[in-house]
């Protein structure tokens, strides 16, 4: 009977056991389902109805087929798009370079370079997106300087051309640190005994930071670049703070275009249906750069 009794002591208690770390997740389950989960759902809800007399009416693929004939989405994605294609390479070339400059032994006050470097990504994107906004004004610091120089007063948040450099200038400021920073890791994990052993071979710095660095970064230099691109798709506060989309929709994106749609006109349904759209379009992008640099492998 002791013995019955002490089995089945060791059995209930091992049940409890086994329950506790479902104990201490449930708060956060509770917490993610509530906050993450179920909006996400409800918006998938949202995107195949249509509001009604207060209530939510079954519409099917409307909302998706209505963004096929929609000018404004489809000139917000080309927008990001091109921002995707200039300024990305850019950012990643200046990250790749000034990682192997602050790796560099020969540099004095590496650590002061480090940090200064790291600190645009501690900068919240409001803040430095209103200082850019101020430098980028008609009459601001930066055209004051041009002015200075003898050159003449440019756009930058007037043009149609312009106002897309000066997103980009702004991005390239703030996500290139953040670039450095991981790079720079990756370039300190390599044994110095390597690039000894190519010296002694007969390889000059150019030629160990191609056939060398940047072969050894090429994970990093993926994974950057998947990171980049879906930063760069979701790209808001730049444009909405800087140029609020304009002029003539030059610098408009997609998520901007999508909080126009859902915030201030209110077409949470169309707003929905955008978001899953865009979505699907992030996932294909991230899909194919992973197949066409096969996961960042080096072989």
């Amino acid at each position: 009977m002791v013995k019955q009794h002490v089995v089945k002591k060791t059995r209930s208690s091992n049940k409890r056991g086994k329950g506790a770390p479902y104990l201490f997740l449930a708060p956060f389950l509770i917490v993610f389902s509530v906050f993450m989960i179920f909006p996400i759902l409800y918006a998938l809800v949202i995107s195949f109805s249509r509001w009604q007399g207060g209530s939510l009416t079954w519409a099917g693929l409307y909302q998706y087929s209505s963004i096929l004939s929609d000018s404004f989405f489809w000139q917000s994605l080309g927008n990001i798009l091109l921002i995707l294609v200039i300024q990305v390479p850019i950012m990643l070339l200046l990250s790749v370079m000034f990682a192997s400059m602050l790796n560099s032994s020969r540099l004095r006050f590496r650590s002061f370079f480090q940090l200064g470097f790291f600190l645009p990504i501690l900068i919240d994107t409001t803040a430095y997106s209103l200082t850019f906004s101020f430098i980028f004004a008609q009459h601001g610091l930066l055209n004051q300087t041009l002015s200075l120089l003898g050159i003449g007063a440019i756009p930058w948040l007037t043009s149609m051309f312009w106002s897309k450099i000066a997103v980009m200038i702004a991005m390239t400021w703030h996500w290139t640190g953040y670039n450095v920073v991981i790079l720079l890791g990756g370039l300190q994990s390599v044994p110095p005994e390597i690039y000894e052993a190519a010296r002694v071979d007969g390889a000059g710095p150019i030629r160990q930071w191609f056939s060398m660095t940047i072969p050894m970064l090429r994970p990093l230099l993926v994974l950057e670049f998947i990171l980049s691109t879906i930063g760069t798709l979701q790209l808001f506060t730049e444009p909405y703070i800087l140029t609020a989309g304009g002029p003539d929709n030059s610098s408009l994106t997609p998520v901007l275009y999508l909080y126009q749609v859902g915030f201030q006109q209110f077409h949470f349904g169309y707003a929905s249906a955008l978001a899953y759209v865009l979505a699907l379009i992030i996932a294909i992008f991230s899909f194919f750069q992973l197949r066409f640099t096969r996961g960042g492998s080096v072989a």
